[in-house]
């Protein structure tokens, strides 16, 4: 009789074939047997009644990534890869972000110094081009892309990272190139520029008026620039972290037409609204809400839910960019008061998308359980060369998987949250169906609220290419 570490016993789990009532049997931190397994293991887990699903893939996290001169992100790779894990995911993709005039090869190595025993779950990097210089371009990104970093990103916005539309297109030639994945944050740099003073001139200054400094038509001319520059090139393209319908009809125009582009949405854009950077009275308390592309209104709730039903959307991240509320090196920043434009961009959210997409979309019927992996794990690994090592309860993959009770009833509070912020935008939110264990290559790290392992397991991971 064959002898494994791990049998989780009688569970409802999401499979490549759909949901089935199964066991899985796990050796050497892999998936061996998928079925009715009579075996003898180490550790037998019942998870009768529970859900067994993927780890979690959060494919667009923000980590201990320069902000300026007086601001600091609030999670280091300790503590957001341990609120990783708490929220039921066992993978993260952070950004190693180049500054102006830094060498790639060296930003990565500076990423990878941070990094480096500080993982509750594995991790890859994307890269973040800043500075396409000839050398960049020429030598660093295509030798990066072929030491397994297969996706970078740009942005049509922000002062310190935004690229002209001839450097647009030179990265996405290299892209072309080397077969990499681009994403691109679509935010039109010179209109919120335009508008922001406006609003200042106008003495609107408060957090509330950051959304509209930057309002749906704004990501919607950039959303479908960057498609444009896509088809010249001839190159597929992520558009990141998607907030309305705008956006979404240009995405939805360029796949009509066998353009290959993906897209991506967030928790932020199905349950905050711009009403929530009003605060409690117009006050900086809206600073809370804070992020870019903004939340919009209700109708833009509706179009993103929408695009997750119907398939226009490809994967669900959380964009977990945090800082502090109440820190001078955070939200409060010197100057914040005097105008939003100071206010860093960015909400805290690894811990709690999946808690979130699970409860507003597959406990109230709007989507399916097979939908929900494949938003949150599989499209993740596949888009982002991960597969089948990652994303899916299959014989071979690593033995990440996540158990979920499907009943159990929560409120999100940040008492209760291992981030590094000392807020969540989603304070009071309650949540039908949770995480209650993360394994990672077949270890137990997370088990009802409190975490297992003393040392850290998570890799570093290797990545190939685009597999969708």
């Amino acid at each position: 009789m064959k002898n494994f570490d791990i049998i989780f016993k009688n569970g409802k789990t999401v499979t490549e074939n759909g949901v089935e009532e199964c066991d899985i049997a796990i050796a050497d931190g892999k998936i061996c047997e998928i079925g009715k397994i009579n075996a003898e293991a180490t550790v037998i887990e019942d998870v009768s009644n529970l859900l067994v699903l993927p780890g979690g893939i959060d494919a667009h996290v923000h980590i201990d990534q320069p902000s300026g001169p007086d601001v600091e992100m609030a999670d280091n790779f300790q503590s957001a890869t341990k609120s990783a894990a708490a929220g039921g995911n066992t993978t993260v993709l952070p950004f190693a972000m180049q500054e102006k005039g830094q060498s790639l090869r060296e930003c990565v190595e500076n990423y990878h110094k941070k990094a480096n025993g500080n993982l509750f779950v594995d991790t890859s990097f994307h890269l973040i081009i800043s500075d396409p210089s000839p050398q960049v371009l020429g030598q660093e990104l295509p030798a990066l892309a072929r030491d397994g970093y297969t996706s970078f990103k740009v942005f049509m916005t922000y002062d310190d990272l935004v690229l002209n539309d001839e450097e647009l297109l030179k990265v996405f030639e290299v892209a072309k190139n080397e077969k990499t994945l681009v994403m691109v944050h679509a935010e039109g740099y010179d209109a919120i520029r335009f508008l922001t003073k406006k609003l200042e001139d106008e003495g609107k200054l408060a957090p509330y008026y950051h959304g509209l400094s930057r309002p749906q038509i704004v990501e919607r001319e950039a959303t479908h620039r960057a498609i444009s520059h896509a088809q010249i090139v001839d190159i597929p393209i992520v558009i990141v972290h998607v907030s309305g319908e705008e956006a979404l009809s240009q995405i939805k125009w360029a796949k009509d037409r066998g353009i290959k582009i993906f897209s991506e949405t967030c928790p932020q854009y199905i349950c905050l609204t711009e009403d929530d950077m009003k605060g409690l009275n117009m006050d900086f308390e809206g600073a809370k809400y804070v992020c870019s592309p903004p939340p919009r209104d209700l109708e833009s709730q509706q179009a993103i839910w929408d695009g997750l039903i119907d398939g226009t959307f490809d994967i669900f991240s959380s964009d977990h960019c945090p800082f502090r509320f109440k820190d001078s090196k955070g939200k409060d920043r010197p100057g914040a008061r005097t105008s939003f434009k100071w206010v860093p961009n960015g909400i805290p959210g690894v811990e709690t998308r999946l808690p979130i997409l699970f409860s507003e979309g597959v406990s109230k019927n709007k989507i399916s359980l097979e939908r929900f992996v494949e938003l949150t794990s599989t499209n993740p690994a596949k888009m982002y060369g991960l597969y089948p090592q990652k994303g899916s309860i299959k014989v071979g993959s690593d033995a990440d998987i996540t158990i979920w009770d499907p009943n159990k009833r929560n409120k999100i509070q940040q008492t209760n949250l291992s981030h590094g912020s000392d807020y969540t935008p989603y304070e009071g939110l309650d949540i039908t169906g949770w995480p209650i264990q993360t394994w990672l290559r077949g270890n137990k790290i997370y088990d009802q609220n409190k975490f297992i392992v003393n040392k850290n397991l998570g890799k570093y991971i290797s990545r190939d290419f685009c597999m969708l």
